[in-house]
């Protein structure tokens, strides 16, 4: 079981649910769908503590989360990019910070993300954004770049991974495809996964209408190999 902690963001305060495991490790972000900081995310930064890294998982809303679309949506639109930059950012710090003091065979200030949905974009996206970030994996990330315009040249040594549902055009859609090939361009790596047979969010065990198990340990198991390869 983690915790609430609260850390420094751009000279604001932010809080978000910190979990470790019983030895220090490297540090990930992980970034919320749109529903916010509820429980299933809290569980996939536990999974990671038990897989030996160290999660966070900001609070991107600020205490607001929902289980409605419609809700969602709101919350969504609502949200400030300049806000969740800085969030995202301060919580890499937060991380990159820990890891020098928390473990010395941690290498200090590499920090990964990685998100879902919505956060699958911010995720892909922080690494333009923070120095700290050189590894990044977005499930099925949904957002429009214009809204971000992200930087995507700051990707040069730095590197991505990308699980792509059949339901939202697999690699094959276009935003997958500007995003895969700015980084590639800029000195980064990109890889892509297809899950065939796959809804939107069918990593999410909380919504069985989404959920494909299968898909699920693969791209987990993915994920797992590319932060420890990249991050250890």
């Amino acid at each position: 079981m983690g915790e609430i902690v609260s850390y420094r963001s751009n000279g604001s305060v932010s809080q978000g649910y910190l979990a470790r495991p019983a030895r220090g490790g490297p540090g990930v972000v992980v970034i919320q769908e749109w529903w916010g900081l509820v429980p299933h995310i809290t569980a996939v930064a536990d999974r990671f503590a038990a897989a030996g890294f160290v999660a966070l998982a900001p609070d991107l809303y600020h205490g607001a989360h929902t289980s409605e679309p419609d809700e969602a949506g709101k919350l969504l639109m609502g949200m400030a990019m300049d806000r969740a930059a800085k969030d995202i950012g301060g919580a890499a710090d937060y991380l990159a910070k820990l890891g020098k003091s928390d473990d010395a065979a941690a290498r200090p200030g590499r920090v990964g993300t990685v998100g879902f949905c919505m956060g699958g974009s911010l995720a892909l996206w922080s690494a333009t954004l923070s120095d700290s970030i050189v590894a990044t994996v977005g499930f099925y990330p949904p957002l429009p770049w214009e809204k971000m315009a992200p930087t995507w040249s700051n990707y040069a040594g730095k590197s991505a991974l990308i699980h792509c549902s059949e339901h939202d055009g697999t690699s094959a859609a276009p935003g997958i495809r500007t995003a895969a090939t700015s980084i590639t361009d800029a000195g980064g790596s990109c890889v892509t996964y297809d899950y065939p047979g796959t809804d939107h969010a069918f990593f999410n065990d909380d919504r069985p209408e989404a959920y494909h198990a299968s898909a699920a340990a693969t791209a987990w198991a993915r994920t797992l190999a590319f932060f420890r390869a990249t991050l250890a």
